[in-house]
């Protein structure tokens, strides 16, 4: 075991399975040998595989995601970076129309292998083109499987297991998350789609979190010990699949949820978990379910007031504490 750092492990991620398998190989704008990524995920790699296997492309992301899909459905396992999550609404036609249906469309007679990285989420004063949390967009979409890892542990084996997988992943990697780090095995892992962690148990509440709201929960819920509350921590580490299973069992052991994400408030990734706790758990609560999340408004420039409309720990503090009391 040693520390690597969220970006690294996704790099090793990428290495590992390009390594393993000739089909697969990383495409995107500024990916290859002069900038080697935006965030510098896959520094190194176009040295070593060469630049048909690390390609830069022009500045079109539908065409990036076009390629990638036609890649697909001809035998590659195409990993297609888009520069930052926000800009995939100029490839939605290629995601959500193409990329997710072919396989239905075609009968399950060919599949698409393709994992499509975006870096997103806001902290970083970047503005409103570049600070989106958009995620539950295409948890919407059928045919597409959505990763959202919060720990470099996760984020590698999470990435492996995309790459393998025959169906196309949106994969979701906070901007704040890429210098966290953790001890990350050398050897092989994988980590499976659909299934939760529990990064803290607790007694007195359930909070589920996403992305780098997993660390300000994590954080939230070491100040709440000291006043006597007991927090359960759930990161459910992909949304599509959602494990369901895991967030209804601790609902039933503690009776309360608190939800915590980085996307609008309506309709976002916690009106889906709330409503999967009012179906199967709703007799087992002893509070109603609260939501943490942005409000509905583009992200601002301004730090103070990008930084009010973000969530953060004395938000979720305040909201067990409305559960709990």
């Amino acid at each position: 075991m040693r520390e690597i750092t969220y970006r690294d492990a996704l790099r090793e991620a990428l290495r590992e399975e390009m390594l393993r398998d000739e089909t697969v190989f990383v495409l995107g704008e500024d990916v290859g040998r002069y900038w080697k990524g935006a965030f510098k995920v896959t520094k190194g790699l176009a040295e070593e595989f060469g630049d048909e296997r690390v390609q830069d492309t022009p500045i079109s992301e539908s065409a990036i995601i076009g390629v990638a899909t036609g890649a697909a459905i001809t035998g590659m396992r195409p990993v297609a970076e888009i520069m930052f999550g926000d800009l995939s609404t100029l490839a939605m036609d290629q995601i959500a129309n193409q990329a997710a249906k072919l396989r239905y469309m075609f009968g399950g007679q060919t599949k698409v292998p393709l994992v499509i990285r975006m870096p997103f989420g806001a902290g970083v004063n970047i503005a409103a083109h570049h600070s989106q949390s958009l995620e539950a967009w295409f948890i919407h979409v059928p045919g597409l499987k959505v990763a959202v890892p919060s720990t470099p542990y996760d984020a590698k084996g999470l990435l492996k297991t995309a790459i393998r997988d025959d169906n196309p992943v949106m994969f979701f990697e906070h901007k704040l998350l890429y210098s966290i780090k953790e001890l990350v095995p050398k050897e092989e892992y994988t980590v499976p789609l659909g299934v939760a962690d529990v990064k803290r148990e607790g007694e007195d509440v359930t909070i589920v979190a996403t992305l780098y709201m997993v660390h300000k929960s994590l954080a939230a819920a070491e100040e709440l010990i000291k006043q006597g509350i007991s927090a359960e921590v759930i990161d459910p580490r992909t949304l599509v699949p959602l494990d369901k299973e895991t967030i209804v069992k601790s609902v039933k052991k503690t009776g309360r949820i608190v939800i915590v994400t980085e996307d609008c408030k309506t309709g976002g990734v916690s009106a889906e978990i709330s409503a999967v706790v009012a179906e199967e758990a709703i007799d087992y609560l002893d509070a109603p379910v609260k939501r943490v999340a942005e409000p509905d408004t583009p992200i601002p420039f301004s730090p103070p007031l990008e930084k009010f409309v973000i969530p953060d720990e004395n938000k979720i503090i305040g909201a067990v504490k409305e559960v709990v009391h």
